[in-house]
């Protein structure tokens, strides 16, 4: 049940599903949004109560329950003070949880986590089951109640995770760390913590032997993956590489459309979480051989002249522009252009300088933070924009070369969103 004294902080996508979810309970929330004119406001009912531009601290303190938008830090002051004063807050993930019956695949990971929740959810489909995919990812999850489910499949974000204590997923993954969301992490370690709370209460804890930061308490029950033979993983097989399970080939590598690596790491996580959910094995295969990857996460674009353009604009984080060159090196016979560059969020950018002294023929430097990116190497170019940065690497690249965008940044300096920025970038080599 929902008290009658909720208050739901955020509106947007997120908010919005709240606000229907406690009126399909016969609950009137009141909803705070920080913004003066926050998306989603029109699509309100009518006599709702609102307070927009600001937090009202009293409205808060006389809560019995906050439901609060993953993008509003628990250390707003308000709402600590309504914690210490005995108000409940938790996110609609939690709320979900709380109503669905079904069992729960959790996904989470600094990289990576969208294509594996998406390959989990093809999988359960295939296979036939009721499925419903959300959290992070496209749908809110409070969406997926309004029909019968038999497995939901979530990604989370370090953000969700914190308010999302009563999660107790059947099978849970921490793919990856590496530095994201250190502008409200006050470390690396924190952040770590925050995602590896996922595993609570978890029936199986899948983690990625390759990162030792995704290994979970002793004492779980576990199972890894990773590009050795053991569990989930790799082995030598009639001439070829093959991902395995528990040292028996399943799937030759040439038959992934996802490539590299960090893609063939996504691939045994998603089976890894598939067996625990009891998805047949014909059906992880058969979606493995189809899936071709997510918009905006090593996307090619178009040949040129005899260049490829790839889009990455999901990698927002040093650890994600890295594992994107790492996936197209395999097939890459030419130069690489990188585009990189707009909130850098606190990371340090200092990974990408072997790169800029080996891999990289040259990186064009935009967006809020390009002052730091400048200064990793000799072979840096500031441009003013994205049109100057195609522009550029248009320039430079010859037939048999690769420009990559995967921007080790946030995009909101810039643009509205990520998919914005890939959108954009994919108009303009479509222009050239």
């Amino acid at each position: 049940m929902i008290p009658a004294r909720t208050v739901i902080i955020g509106l947007g996508q997120t908010g919005l599903s709240c606000v229907r979810y406690c009126a399909r309970l016969g609950v009137s929330p009141v909803v705070m949004d920080t913004r003066a004119q926050p998306p989603g406001a029109e699509q309100l009912p009518a006599g709702l109560e609102c307070h927009f531009g600001g937090f009202d601290a009293e409205v808060l303190l006389s809560a019995e329950l906050i439901i609060v938008s993953p993008g509003v830090p628990l250390a707003t002051p308000e709402l600590r003070r309504a914690a210490e004063a005995g108000v409940e807050i938790i996110g609609d993930v939690e709320l979900f949880l709380r109503a669905c019956r079904a069992p729960v695949i959790a996904i989470t990971g600094s990289n990576g986590k969208s294509t594996v929740t998406t390959l989990v959810g093809e999988m359960a489909a295939e296979a036939g089951l009721a499925v419903g995919v959300g959290g992070n990812i496209g749908t809110p999850a409070l969406e997926l109640l309004n029909r019968p489910l038999e497995l939901a499949v979530l990604e989370l974000s370090s953000f969700q995770l914190e308010t999302t204590p009563g999660l107790a997923a059947r099978a849970a993954t921490v793919l990856n760390i590496s530095e994201d969301h250190l502008d409200r992490y006050d470390s690396l370690a924190h952040y770590r913590d925050t995602k590896l709370g996922i595993y609570r209460g978890a029936g199986l804890c899948v983690y990625n032997r390759e990162d030792g930061e995704t290994t979970p308490p002793a004492g779980r029950r576990a199972v890894s993956f990773g590009l050795d033979a053991r569990d989930y993983g790799r082995i030598d097989h009639q001439g070829e590489r093959w991902l395995s399970v528990h040292g028996e080939p399943v799937l030759a590598v040439p038959e992934l459309r996802i490539v590299g690596a960090h893609n063939q790491l996504n691939a045994l996580a998603a089976m890894a979480l598939a067996d625990e959910a009891g998805i047949a094995q014909a059906a992880q295969l058969a979606v493995l051989r189809r899936f071709g990857g997510l918009a905006h996460r090593s996307q090619f674009i178009a040949e040129k002249g005899g260049v490829r353009w790839i889009n990455d604009s999901k990698a927002t984080n040093v650890g994600a522009t890295l594992a994107a060159i790492d996936g197209i090196a395999d097939g890459m016979s030419g130069r690489l252009w990188l585009i990189a560059g707009g909130q850098g969020k606190g990371q340090d950018f200092g990974p990408l300088v072997p790169l800029l002294h080996s891999c990289i023929a040259g990186m064009a430097c935009l967006g809020q933070d390009r002052a730091q990116l400048l200064r990793l190497a000799d072979n840096t170019h500031a441009v003013a924009d994205m049109a100057e940065a195609v522009a550029w690497c248009a320039e430079q690249a010859q037939a048999g070369d690769w420009v990559l965008l995967a921007p080790a940044c946030a995009s909101l300096d810039m643009y509205s969103s990520y998919t914005a920025r890939g959108d954009h970038f994919a108009a303009l080599v479509e222009a050239l």
